[in-house]
């Protein structure tokens, strides 16, 4: 059964992560920051309404990840466009690679199809944020998850290095 996702903290984290890169260049301003983030916000939302499974959080992994790979994420690409930003200015604005898993109870990024994943949230099945080390059974599966979404890859893996960001 799916879970309402409207305002998970997962899609919050996401939408946040994305708003702080454009945050940083310098070329948007906070009305404009604002509402990319709501948009987006809604958007995921809208998108994975029949795809989170918290029961089973790595079913839909795929259908979930915002991916960024010379080629924009349409999800975030409407958000833009919702700013008035053009798909070019996005592609200047953003890491032209870019991996965002947004799955129940955590949030990871990629930079780059070498780069390490790091965790921008994570929680526990029964809902606290930043969970005590007896939660690593679960940290342990997304990696798995994600390895299986990397799979036939023509470039030799590199070793996961998980660094989890408290906020």
């Amino acid at each position: 059964m799916t879970a309402p996702v409207l305002c998970a903290p997962e899609i919050r984290a996401a939408a946040g992560f994305i708003s702080r890169i454009l945050r940083g260049t310098g070329l948007m301003n906070e009305r404009q920051l604002h509402t990319f983030s709501q948009s987006l916000q809604e958007l995921l939302a809208e998108h994975y309404k029949h795809h989170w499974f918290p029961e089973k959080p790595c079913k839909g992994s795929g259908y979930r990840c915002i991916r960024i790979n010379h080629k924009m994420d349409p999800l975030i690409g409407q958000a833009a466009c919702r700013v008035g930003l053009s798909g070019h200015q996005l592609f200047q604005l953003l890491p032209s690679e870019l991996t965002l898993w947004v799955d129940p109870y955590e949030v990871s990024y990629r930079i780059g199809e070498d780069g390490s994943i790091c965790v921008l949230y994570e929680s526990a099945p029964n809902g606290s944020a930043n969970p005590s080390s007896g939660s690593t059974a679960l940290v342990d599966s997304r990696v798995s998850c994600k390895e299986e979404l990397l799979l036939g890859r023509t470039s030799p893996s590199k070793a996961y290095n998980l660094m989890t960001v408290s906020g």
